[in-house]
């Protein structure tokens, strides 16, 4: 059983106050959809949960674990909007990359990832001459190997089509039913069960 508390959260960029006194809980098996207009901090709050920027003032806490420690770290997953791979290495080499921070795994382990969102024939494709959707299911793939509890996921699923999306959908629903967390941005309309949505 697992569980974030987000307690009286407060955002700021630069004079402008993105959100304030935020306060939430999700338990194991939960989906959280952040909705909010552009620049409503949607993004920030993400990268809030993920330990990567830091709040004005709030609480954060997975299983009692404060952000920032290393229990904390190691249950977060967080995928960006951008898709921050390498274009001087293959889908295989970026994917072990970004898996790696919470376990190594076997070639045929990332192959098998590769092949479960559609590019089992694009592992050795260098990630220069990937297709903007193509970039994005790397990234994606990531889903089927980690075994963080925590997953954060910001627009995953931009520059995806129709079976694209559901392939995703489907792994965070399994994700949830096996009790993880997920909280998400997107601007797409989703098929998540027993979706809650936060309104920035």
């Amino acid at each position: 059983m697992s569980k974030l508390i987000v307690s009286d959260l407060t955002c700021q960029k630069g004079y402008n106050e993105l959100f304030s006194n935020l306060s939430f809980e999700l338990n194991s098996g939960e989906i959280l959809r952040v909705s909010g207009a552009n620049g409503s901090g949607k993004t920030s709050l993400l990268k809030i949960l993920a330990g990567l920027n830091s709040a004005e003032s709030g609480r954060l806490s997975i299983n009692n674990n404060k952000v920032g420690s290393y229990n904390y770290q190691s249950d977060i997953f967080y995928l960006g909007h951008l898709p921050a791979l390498s274009p001087e290495l293959h889908s295989k080499e970026n994917l072990d990359y970004l898996t790696q921070l919470n376990s190594r795994s076997s070639d045929y382990v990332l192959g098998e990832a590769l092949t479960n969102v559609g590019l089992n024939n694009f592992e050795y494709e260098y990630a220069a001459n990937l297709s903007a959707g193509q970039k994005r299911r790397v990234v994606l793939s990531a889903l089927f190997i980690t075994q963080s509890k925590v997953w954060l996921l910001d627009e995953p699923f931009t520059a995806l089509d129709a079976d694209g999306i559901n392939v995703i959908e489907t792994q965070i629903t399994k994700h949830c039913d096996d009790g993880g967390i997920c909280v998400l941005t997107t601007h797409q309309k989703c098929n998540l069960p027993s979706l809650r949505t936060l309104t920035l």
